[in-house]
């Protein structure tokens, strides 16, 4: 496994192969979602800081997840229409993934790894569990499912 989360390939919910490297020099804030979550409605937050942020450089990237509760049941096409639909969301998408156990997608290897959660634990413990990497990767910031997007617009704005 590589030591930088930007030699990592990852599949956009629409099928196409990115890697992020192309994202190395701007600050990212990758969250795992779902669309039948209490904090589904967070989409909108994260919809106002990519409008706010996004001219400036920063990269949101959300993977839905079906781990918690089931809470991410639909397919990919399904969660497209169902963003876009109620949320509006424009920020790129990822097909869904594995957060925790066995196949845990190397991404969320590495966020867990750079910022462990409450008493050092590794496991992601619900949906909308939010990593800002700053530009270069060095450092990441772990925020519970709790915290809310706009709660993020300061140390955002240190990154910018």
């Amino acid at each position: 496994m590589s030591d930088s989360i930007y030699d990592i390939s990852l599949k956009t919910i629409d099928s196409r192969e990115i890697n992020l490297e192309e994202f190395k020099d701007k600050p990212l804030l990758i969250v795992n979602t779902a669309s039948a979550c209490g904090f589904t409605p967070q989409y909108e937050g994260l919809e106002a800081l990519q409008k706010e942020y996004g001219d400036r450089g920063l990269v949101i990237l959300g993977f839905p997840c079906n781990q918690f509760g089931k809470q991410e049941p639909g397919s990919e096409g399904e969660i497209v229409t169902f963003c876009q639909k109620n949320y509006g969301v424009t920020f790129q998408m990822f097909s869904k993934v594995d957060v925790n156990g066995s196949q845990t997608h190397p991404l969320f290897e590495k966020l867990k790894e750079a910022a462990p959660g409450l008493a050092g634990t590794k496991k992601i413990k619900w949906n909308f569990t939010k990593f800002l990497v700053a530009p270069g990767g060095e450092t990441v910031t772990r925020f519970a499912p709790a915290t809310k997007p706009e709660a993020l617009r300061e140390p955002i704005e240190k990154l910018l």
